[in-house]
């Protein structure tokens, strides 16, 4: 980040340091949203303060995330007992174990091994040596944090562009290089959206729609799955035709040969038991999680193994997750004597941070339910009951996806999902019509370098300009926010049994 905007930053850190807690102090004084609830109004200045430092990141946001742990109880809100308890459950779980294996492929470099066989399967020209790092990048970032793979990627592409500059030249490469880069970037993002564990913001709606909406069948790994693999593709697809026809060489050179990723492939060296058993558990973990309960699409039915047992409802992603991940623990290295596949160590590196950020989405959002805030806002949104849905969903993806270019994706989607639980139970409309395609536009942060940390990673290079990344981004942003609106109506509605025309039941318990 350039050194004046640091200093903007700063100050505005420290302004809003003091600035926002006084404003909540004067909501809660001067402004009475419901006389028969004060918990409303207390919630209300709660979620002022943590919205705030949450977009200023005035204090950490994991420090910003702890405050319903202070507030709420002293407020009257929640008690202490409850909301403590929303900071570990086992939608955390499945975020640690799917961080402890995306660890284990790091730690003996099955994660490199992978890429490099992707690229060398598809790199000899350059519309397709996009593609292989952009499916690469994907993929990997479908079960590791965005950040880790695009770290991992960027070398791996840059070793590449230097190679094709001392054969082609650097002027000649400029163009091709920041559509390469970029692809990265926005792939890991994309890759994200296509699984719970891809993206903070998946977890944080399965989690606070459980919350809101304690009455709805549970959405597994497998559903979310079914829903945002198609919408991964297409979004993938559009990134790729468009940072090749925007990015192409001008002119056309020769088929480059495979030797420059064969040879980064052969520097690996033969592969080790040990990448071995991490493939093979990891395969396993997919398969578990996958096929855990079971799904229906209109009349084709799968059923789940977890029913094999006694109490299948027992069962969820996060006992897999750990289950997989103790065995990480337990399986003895055959190259490294007294070492294991996973070593605490290495998992000491689970980002704490995102757990408390996760905890504090989801003890906002049930501060939001128990003080009857999630409905208030409701009735104060009543007036777009007239408003067609799928006009409402696009107006709802546009304000998320243009939102997170400036904020957290995390603590922008644990503000906003409470706030269109509260609008779909009071217009009487499928929450999930709402709440899913904001989920999917917290991932569509293509402009910025500061929207995620992959931009930022790419821009580190110092091969991008901001107006490389806002002239391709916008244009990416758009198509994701027509394709998220799009497929929740057309391919969202029949994974998630959805009747457009019909409010739930689940939903009207919870109004009532």
């Amino acid at each position: 980040m350039p050194k004046s905007l640091k200093k903007t930053s700063t100050r505005t850190q420290q302004l809003t340091l003091v600035l926002a807690p006084l404003i909540s102090i004067l909501i809660i004084l001067f402004a009475d949203l419901d006389p028969e609830n004060k918990k409303v109004t207390y919630t209300f200045a709660i979620a002022v303060l943590m919205a705030v430092w949450w977009i200023t990141e005035a204090v950490p946001l994991a420090v910003t995330a702890l405050l319903p742990v202070a507030l709420f109880p002293l407020f009257g809100v929640v008690d202490g007992k409850t909301i403590s308890a929303m900071y570990f459950n086992h939608l955390i779980f499945l975020f640690i174990g799917g961080f402890l294996m995306a660890f284990a492929m790091e730690r003996w470099n099955l994660h490199r091994r992978i890429a490099l066989r992707i690229l060398i399967l598809f790199g000899v020209s350059p519309g397709r040596i996009l593609f292989g790092f952009m499916l690469a990048t994907s993929f990997l970032s479908m079960w590791m944090s965005n950040t880790a793979t695009a770290m991992m990627m960027v070398p791996i592409a840059l070793s590449i562009i230097l190679k094709l500059e001392e054969n082609l030249g650097r002027k000649k490469m400029r163009r091709y290089s920041i559509g390469l880069l970029l692809g990265i970037a926005y792939s890991a993002s994309i890759g994200g959206i296509a699984t719970l564990v891809g993206t903070p913001p998946n977890l944080s709606f399965a989690r606070i729609v459980s919350i809101i909406f304690p009455e709805m069948t549970e959405i597994s790994f497998a559903d979310w799955f079914i829903f945002a693999i198609p919408v991964t593709l297409v979004l993938f697809m559009a990134a790729w035709l468009l940072l090749f026809l925007m990015y192409k060489p001008k002119k056309s050179w020769k088929k480059i040969h495979l030797n420059e990723f064969r040879e980064e492939y052969s520097s690996l060296g033969k592969a080790k038991p040990e990448e071995k058993i991490v493939l093979t558990l990891f395969i396993i973990l997919a398969f578990l999680w996958i096929f855990r309960s079971g799904f229906t699409i209109q009349n084709f039915v799968v059923p789940g193994w977890s029913k094999l047992f006694k109490n299948p409802s027992y069962i969820n992603d996060g006992t897999v997750a750990i289950f997989i991940a103790i065995l990480l623990f337990a399986i003895p290295s055959k190259t490294e004597r007294g070492e294991r596949i996973m070593n605490w160590e290495t998992a000491r590196k689970v980002p704490w941070n995102i757990v408390l950020l996760f905890g504090g989405g989801f003890a906002l959002a049930q501060g939001f339910v128990e003080s009857g805030l999630s409905v208030w806002f409701g009735e104060q949104l009543a007036g777009l009951a007239n408003v067609e849905p799928i006009v409402l969903t696009f107006a709802n993806v546009t304000m998320m996806s243009f939102l997170t270019e400036l904020t957290s994706n995390t603590a922008t989607t644990e503000m906003i999902l409470p706030i269109l639980a509260g609008l779909s139970s009071t217009i009487e409309i499928n929450p999930l019509l709402l709440m899913i395609p904001a989920t999917l536009a917290a991932s569509l942060a293509f402009m910025l370098p500061v929207a995620t940390p992959p931009n930022a990673i790419i821009f580190g290079t110092n091969r991008i300009k901001v107006k490389d990344m806002v002239k391709t981004g916008i244009i990416l942003n758009i198509a994701g926010i027509i394709v998220a609106t799009l497929m929740m109506y057309f391919w969202g509605t029949l994974v998630f049994d959805i009747d457009v025309s019909v409010f739930p039941d689940w939903a009207v318990a919870v109004t009532s």
